[in-house]
């Protein structure tokens, strides 16, 4: 895969996974867990409404920086790479390195918060601690899923920032 190619599948598909996915599901669990808060006042709903409103803030923040900077980031980018496109492909080398070594950092962190809600919700009593142990699991999945499409996206554009660098050296 071509540099600019791999980078367009890049750019794109965060724009779209955050503006499609992110951002609506973040609303959507702000709007669930207002609702639990409101009309349902049992331990339970408040146990799930409490994850609920705070990944919604995140995801509807995170997503919506992420889908609106990306098309002013990716002309900065081909504007740089038509300028100075080696020292560029370095920086973004550099940047996406980077990316990529945080992968493992968030699979634990889902993964904690899938064991914690499992602990929760088997592990206890009380309807609140079960609840918030629920939602933990369902967000879970959610990050799993979200960085599990990231990462596949990542990857082969690095490997095409890595590529470029040796195709385009002096023989």
């Amino acid at each position: 895969m071509k540099l600019l190619e791999a980078m367009a599948t890049y750019f794109d598909g965060e724009k779209i996974e955050a503006l499609v996915f992110i951002v609506p599901m973040g609303l959507l669990s702000l709007v669930f867990g207002g609702w639990l808060l409101t009309e349902k006042a049992n331990a339970f709903a408040r146990g799930v409404s409490i994850p609920f409103l705070v990944m919604g803030l995140v995801m509807t923040v995170v997503g919506g920086i992420v889908g609106f900077r990306t098309p002013a980031q990716v002309e900065r980018l081909e504007a740089s790479l038509a300028t100075s496109p080696e020292p560029t492909r370095r920086e973004e080398l550099v940047r996406m390195e980077k990316v990529n070594r945080a992968w493992p950092f968030y699979l634990v962190v889902w993964a904690a918060f899938g064991v914690v809600g499992l602990l929760l919700r088997f592990g206890t009593r009380g309807d609140f601690t079960q609840g918030l142990g629920i939602a933990l699991v369902f967000f879970s999945g959610v990050g799993l899923m979200v960085d599990g499409f990231a990462e596949r996206r990542a990857r082969p554009y690095t490997a095409a920032l890595e590529r470029s660098g040796v195709e385009d050296a002096p023989r």
